[in-house]
């Protein structure tokens, strides 16, 4: 054992340069799945030795009463009444245009038939399973008002509480059996905590969630259980659903992520034989990889471990090549083609997920750059001064693709929002504008004028500002920090204004729903109806389907499209930039033609990336304009 210990402390920086694309061995990536009745088959009975053992010796019926253990049983039937059933199939496909791609949770035959049920009588509160069914229902529906209300004049919570909550009281006890069904009414509710900003609640659920999946070998690829291809790969799409869900939240929440990739041994999604070639698996494949490569962002950069600038460089040299091959793999299908305007929101949502994972990676050397110009010239004569003087090839082009994404985000949100593809109340879409916005302010705010990015700040703040007067106070929030440091930063430059809190005497017309569709298998009358029952309830509904006339309620009053003005171009979507961006790193760490090397730079702006506070950064902004300094 020494000898062996002797020669892999030896050997160590080779093994640091190993890598397997599956670490885990092959007779443990195959697992036994759990079915109902049966013992669960675990990876740590395999290494127990135990090879004789099926499973009985952890079924002692003997050992407690399962009954005996309290478990909710409600008696009185939900308060939320279940809307029209065609009502209903439209609330569930406003959540699936928008999430039911990206998050496999439900498909449209399966929640057809948990509608059918829904609708055919009370739910037997004494029924786990039902109990989820009914719940699982109730969250889609939920979703589906979320991303359909476009203004809201009820403060008890956002568009879909009422069916939240309901959902919420037919939710069983953590020490109750696990399920598939149960995975995916938990991601569901933690999704909806995350939307209604409680983070450390989405995160626990969604923790849940994912570790429920785990018990259930969800994360391992099944073998001898006689399952058919179609269930198997079901299990496949529940469980990188869940992952991305677990990385977003983990990233957004400054929480380490929960499971490592080394530890996955499933396959991605791939389309099943009766599916066409382009279809939800290959979107929520090339979604789960974004994610994972977010996962390598908060492992490298976001991770409080000790960096040179030499290993940042070289971390953020590979996220940047995995999301340049991504790029490369991506299908015509989920292509944003805004010339064309042939959107789909499925393409937005992809997109802006990518612009994240680059925003992540080079905004904390962006905001360092910032925050030096600033304390060395604050006020104007910064502005004044060319950034780039002095700093490498490298992190030039570091810091000019963060500008881009976030331009980029802003444009394509942009066009969405004409086409009526922004949810006011969307989690996601939030944070996209406020992520782009906040580095376009400070760009704006300490670099030389640009109209360009100037033209891509006010819309991102108009973004954030029409959110924040249908009712999204949270967004309402932070546009009113960033106008306050944009003041601070341009005090001559052109305000949006404050934001008028909504009440219902701001509404001076009723929006309708559009009674166009692009597949037309919603009648005109269950469109209306759907108004109808929104506005009784305190809601302003809008179609959510192309040329339902987002413009009209101030949404891309920047660029004016349709209107003789030219569309915004997209430079980062074509790729510009990525693959050439460190070819000079090996050669020279900064790639600085004088010799000199920004190491040092890097090191500083990536020594405590989470830790950016934008109240903290106003107040200090305002001292060093003040002459204080920072």
């Amino acid at each position: 054992m020494r000898i062996i210990l002797e020669n892999w402390r030896q050997r160590g920086d080779e093994v640091e340069e190993i890598e397997d694309k599956l670490p885990l061995l092959e007779p443990f990536t195959h697992l036994s799945v759990n079915v109902p009745g049966s013992p669960p088959v675990s990876i740590v009975r395999k290494l127990s030795g135990l090879y004789g053992d099926d499973g009985s010796l952890d079924m002692n019926a003997n050992f407690y009463d399962p009954g005996a253990l309290p478990s909710r049983r409600i008696t009185l039937q939900s308060k939320a009444r279940l809307p029209p059933i065609d009502i209903a199939r439209r609330l569930f496909a406003v959540q699936y245009t928008y999430i039911g791609t990206i998050f496999f949770f439900t498909d449209p035959e399966t929640f057809e038939e948990l509608l059918l049920e829904a609708y055919r009588g009370l739910c037997d509160t004494s029924d786990k399973e039902e109990r989820l069914a009914h719940a699982k229902v109730l969250m889609i529906l939920a979703f589906g008002q979320l991303y359909s209300i476009n203004q809201w004049i009820d403060f008890k919570g956002p568009p879909g509480f009422d069916y939240f909550t309901a959902a919420l009281d037919l939710l069983p006890d953590a020490h109750e059996e696990g399920s598939i069904l149960c995975v995916e009414t938990l991601a569901y509710v933690g999704y909806f905590m995350q939307n209604m900003n409680r983070r450390d609640a989405a995160f626990l659920y969604i923790g849940m969630a994912l570790r429920m999946a785990i018990s259930l070998g969800l994360h391992q690829e099944v073998a001898g259980t006689g399952l058919d291809e179609i269930t198997k790969e079901h299990r496949r799409r529940v469980w990188w659903s869940i992952y991305s869900l677990d990385r977003i939240v983990s990233v957004k929440s400054g929480n380490p992520i929960t499971i490592q990739d080394e530890d996955i041994g499933i396959a991605m999604p791939s389309k099943l034989p009766s599916e066409p070639e382009y279809c939800p698996a290959v979107v929520l494949r090339h979604y789960t990889e974004l994610s994972r490569i977010l996962g390598e962002v908060l492992s490298c950069i976001y991770r409080k471990t000790p960096k040179t600038g030499s290993r940042l460089m070289a971390s953020v040299r590979s996220i940047m090549m995995s999301l340049s091959r991504w790029h490369r793999e991506l299908p015509d299908g989920l292509r944003f083609d805004p010339a064309k305007l042939s959107i789909s929101r499925e393409s937005v949502s992809t997109f802006l997920h990518y612009y994240q994972c680059i925003n992540m990676t080079a905004r904390p050397l962006l905001f360092h750059v910032v925050h030096r110009r600033l304390k060395t010239s604050p006020g104007s004569a910064a502005k004044d001064q060319d950034w780039k003087a002095g700093l490498s090839q490298t992190t030039i082009r570091v810091i000019e693709m963060c500008i881009s994404a976030a331009e980029d985000t802003i444009h394509m949100m942009t066009i969405a929002a004409q086409l009526d593809l922004v949810a006011t109340y969307g989690y996601m879409d939030g944070e996209h504008a406020f992520s782009a916005a906040i580095v376009l302010v400070m760009v704006c705010g300490a670099f030389p004028t640009k109209f360009e990015t100037t033209q891509a700040m006010n819309a991102g703040l108009d973004l954030l500002r029409g959110m924040a007067q249908r009712g999204n106070s949270h967004v309402g929030a932070r546009y009113e920090l960033l106008a306050h440091l944009k003041s601070i930063l341009m005090p001559g430059a052109s305000s949006l204004g404050a934001v008028t809190p909504f009440t219902p005497a701001n509404l001076t017309s009723t929006p309708t729903l559009s009674t166009s569709t692009s597949s037309g298998d919603v009648p005109p009358t269950a469109i209306s109806a759907t108004n109808r029952a929104a506005q009784n309830q305190g809601m302003v509904m809008l179609g959510h389907v192309p040329n339902a006339g987002g413009a009209e309620f101030g949404y891309g009053g920047v660029f004016g499209f349709g209107q003789g003005v030219e569309m915004p171009s997209l430079p980062l979507m074509a790729n510009h930039g990525l693959d050439d961006m460190f070819y000079d790193v090996d050669a020279n760490l900064g790639g600085n033609p004088s010799g000199d090397d920004d190491s040092m730079l890097w090191e500083e702006g990536f020594a405590d990336p989470a830790g950016y506070d934008l109240t903290q950064w106003t107040q200090a902004t305002q001292m060093a304009v003040d002459g204080g300094g920072l």
